[in-house]
């Protein structure tokens, strides 16, 4: 019994470890990665008005450092 908890114990071990691999962006991989879609902000125009509407709401500052009321005319 405890032979059979150590070999399914170091199944699990091994199974896991694998997944801890290092992997490397490929050449052909890359040119997905570059796309705009693929950017934390794909589009920085539509992104600042979501932050202006947001503090506007709010009546706080958004993550832009802009400081502003609840009316929306800084």
């Amino acid at each position: 019994m405890i032979i059979l908890d150590t070999v399914v114990l170091m199944f699990f071990f091994l199974l896991t470890i694998t997944g801890c691999s290092i992997q490397t962006v490929q050449p052909w991989e890359r040119d997905i990665l570059a796309q705009d879609k693929m950017q934390l902000v794909p589009d920085p125009l539509e992104n600042a008005l979501d932050e202006h509407i947001y503090f506007s709401k709010e009546a706080a500052s958004g993550g832009q450092g802009v400081g502003g009321g609840g009316c929306g005319c800084n």
